[in-house]
């Protein structure tokens, strides 16, 4: 007898029921009669690493056996691994790093969902890893591989992931059980076992459907071939699975004649934007939205009469001046709070039934700048200068902490009712001075356009400096004036590009702003002002009171 045990990796974040996956199969095993061993070794946290269960099965059952107990190995051994199995894409390839899996043994299940990493989350830009690359490694060095979408299989049986993963490897036919063998054993863990076969069951269809397993090998066959099985193809599946689950279909919700007035490449990013603009306000305000881009795109018709860059300016404005238009204030908080489609979606994390009851608290703790920005300027410059002066003799900026129940009658009155208030907004001194600034940005895109195509195409790029709230957000709106009047007017355009193109990099990469000021210097333009932040001094109090005794 040469049989080895078949060896599975499991890697799975904090919170999603690794431990229970690992008990399940060993539960199976047992149920079906066969030898296994598992074993666990700890991630440092949540997202530095997975926690990942080693789990080894010996394929002839103890019957067979008779009366002889294989031997089992403690940890996985690169390079000797028959399966392993995932829940995030980024710790898949990971492991693959590590040398867990082999092109020539190595079967692979993961998903395609994605926990970011601190360092993605620290980024002002776009820091998120690219999945194509992650899905071609995962491609590369596997013998056969299974790519799903987890987390969306979780949420649709209103189970954890753990189970999904059960399915996937039952799925696979990596072990020697029956499905039943598998149903059997999560039968048996009492009230959330439905919701839990649920998800074995559709993980398992999706791995083990004949069409998957025929697609896959006609992958193989015709090897660099695109397919809907392949790293490219899988990523649009997933974007246009998520388009349909969403509700959004932005090419017919494009009214007639807005289709008409604009190229058929802008169309989808329009339509979003229109649609937006007409939710944050009203109709006017989308067709000030509309009367802006069509600003851009006359001055890119006239840079680019061949359309050779394909609108890309005209693209990049409409996505960027729609983020802008509809910045956040306390009237849109209020507003997405209080829709009814959120209440659904707290309900449907919970996992509430409609017999339970459920209680949501919302806090709050608008400030004097939240409070000023719907009012007349004169007003808000009044209290603004208030509060400074509060901050300048050491005080805490005024803010006013609310905790509302949002599902009690009066909660939710309140909320509408501050939610109701979008004629105010329009009336305040932030939507005056919001709009100055974009209409700043807006003349400094058509003219660098009208100069050079790059010039006017990296201008509107800028318009990703526009993000968060708060400090944040000043940062951003005085990195892109700074932009605006010191490097969009150099007398060589395709020069002044680049340096834009750096300036921008630069402030997206450092929230502290150092590297940005660097690159400005670098590019003979002065850096930001230094501004003034008060300091606040506060006494030691624990070593007055030992001064005091003593």
């Amino acid at each position: 007898m040469n049989k080895k045990p078949i060896s599975l990796l499991i890697c799975a974040l904090g919170g999603e029921g690794g431990g229970v996956l690992t008990e399940w199969i060993i539960d199976t095993a047992r149920h079906a009669g066969y030898p296994a061993q598992a074993t666990s070794i700890p991630g440092v946290a949540q997202r530095t690493g997975a926690t990942t269960y080693y789990i080894e099965v010996f394929p002839l059952t103890l019957a067979e056996l008779a009366g002889k107990r294989p031997v089992f190995s403690l940890n996985p051994v690169p390079g000797a691994l028959d399966a392993m199995v995932s829940s995030e894409l980024l710790e898949t390839t990971r492991q693959i790093g590590n040398g867990m899996a082999t092109p020539d043994r190595t079967c692979v299940i993961t998903s395609s969902a994605r926990t970011l990493t601190t360092e993605e989350r620290m980024q002002l830009g776009d820091g998120r890893a690219a999945s194509e690359p992650l899905l071609a490694t995962v491609a590369a060095f596997s013998r056969e591989h299974y790519v799903l979408d987890m987390a969306t299989m979780a949420k649709e049986a209103g189970t954890v992931v753990s189970a999904v993963m059960l399915g996937a490897v039952a799925g696979s036919g990596l072990f020697p059980f029956s499905r039943a063998d598998y149903e059997a054993v999560v039968a048996a863990g009492g009230k959330s076992a439905a919701a839990s076969l649920r998800g074995l069951a559709l993980a398992y269809a999706a791995v083990s459907a004949p069409r998957v397993q025929a697609a896959y090998v006609a992958e193989v066959l015709q090897n660099n071939e695109q397919s809907t099985h392949s790293p490219q193809g899988l990523v649009a599946n997933f974007a246009a699975d998520f388009a349909t689950d969403s509700g959004v279909n932005a090419a017919t919700n494009l009214p007639a004649e807005l289709a008409a007035q604009f190229p058929q490449p802008v169309h989808a990013m329009l339509a979003l934007g229109h649609t937006r603009m007409r939710d944050y306000q009203d109709a006017a305000y989308a067709q000030l939205y509309v009367d802006r881009l069509a600003q851009v795109l006359a001055a890119e018709r006239a840079a680019d009469p061949s359309a050779t860059h394909g609108f890309a300016t005209t693209q990049e404005m409409a996505r960027w001046l729609a983020l802008w238009m509809a910045f956040d204030d306390i009237v849109r908080v209020a507003d997405l709070k209080s829709r009814a489609s959120r209440w659904q979606r707290v309900k449907a994390e919970v996992k509430a039934q409609d017999a339970d009851l459920v209680q949501l608290y919302d806090h709050f703790k608008p400030g004097v700048p939240e409070f000023a920005a719907l009012l007349p300027a004169a007003l808000a410059t009044r209290i603004t200068a208030w509060d400074r002066a509060r901050v300048l003799r050491g005080k805490l900026p005024w803010a006013l902490p609310l905790k509302v129940g949002t599902h009690s009658v009066l909660g939710m009155l309140a909320l509408r009712i501050l939610a109701s208030l979008k004629w105010l907004r329009m009336r305040g001194q932030r939507y005056a001075t919001e709009q100055a600034m974009i209409e700043q940005w807006l003349l400094g895109v058509v003219h660098g356009t009208q100069r050079h195509w790059q010039l006017g195409h990296e201008l509107a790029l800028c318009g990703r400096l526009i993000k968060g709230y708060g400090s944040t957000n000043e940062r951003g709106k005085d990195s892109l004036l700074h932009v605006l009047q010191h490097l969009a007017h150099g007398s060589d355009a395709a020069v002044a590009a680049k340096a834009i193109a750096a300036a921008r990099q630069a402030a997206l990469a450092d929230d502290a702003g150092k590297a940005f000021d660097n690159t400005l210097l670098a590019h003979g333009v002065p850096a930001r002002e230094v501004k003034a932040v008060p300091m606040r001094f506060v006494r030691n109090a624990s070593k007055s009171q030992t001064l005091g005794k003593a």
